[in-house]
This record gives C-alpha cells, sequence and structure tokens, in this order.
C-alpha cells in the first residue's frame, strides 16, 4: 500500500508540474496554426493536468478510505475517539 500511495503521489506532483508548464507557456503550441492575427489558438492541457491532478486526488483517497475499511491499513498514531 505504501508503494501505491508514493506512485499515486508522483503522479499528483507530475500533473501539476504539467499545467504550470503550460500555463507558462500560454497556451502556445509549436504544432498549431496561427491564425491571420497571429495569435495561436487556445489549447486546454492546463485544464486537462488540473482535472488529472484532482480526479487522481479523489481517486487516492477513495482507494485509502476502503483500504482502511477493508481492514488493508491500519490507522497509528492519534487513538480514534469513541
Amino acid at each position: 500500500m505504501k508503494y501505491l500511495v508514493i506512485v499515486a503521489f508522483v503522479a499528483i506532483i507530475g500533473s501539476l508540474a504539467a499545467a504550470l508548464y503550460f500555463m507558462m507557456r500560454g497556451g502556445r503550441s509549436s504544432d498549431a496554426e496561427e491564425d491571420p492575427q497571429g495569435a495561436p489558438p487556445p489549447t486546454n492541457h492546463m485544464a486537462r493536468a488540473l482535472a488529472f491532478r484532482v480526479g487522481f486526488s479523489i481517486l487516492l483517497f477513495i482507494v485509502v478510505l476502503v483500504s482502511w475499511r477493508m481492514g488493508w491499513i491500519q490507522p497509528t498514531g492519534v487513538p480514534m475517539a469513541r
């Protein structure tokens, strides 16, 4: 389970870095056709990367919650209040 969480965090950080890269590029794409005024067409790479990050974060939370309910992982640290 530790390795699954580590891989998930790396994927989340990677998609966040990809969104930053696409944001810094300003939506420009090297293979995009420019219009007559010289402005590149808008791309949605940044939005797709952020959507992937949000979706993967939610999926990670659900996997951890289900794993806890199934007894595959046990909480440690602060005891649960009853």
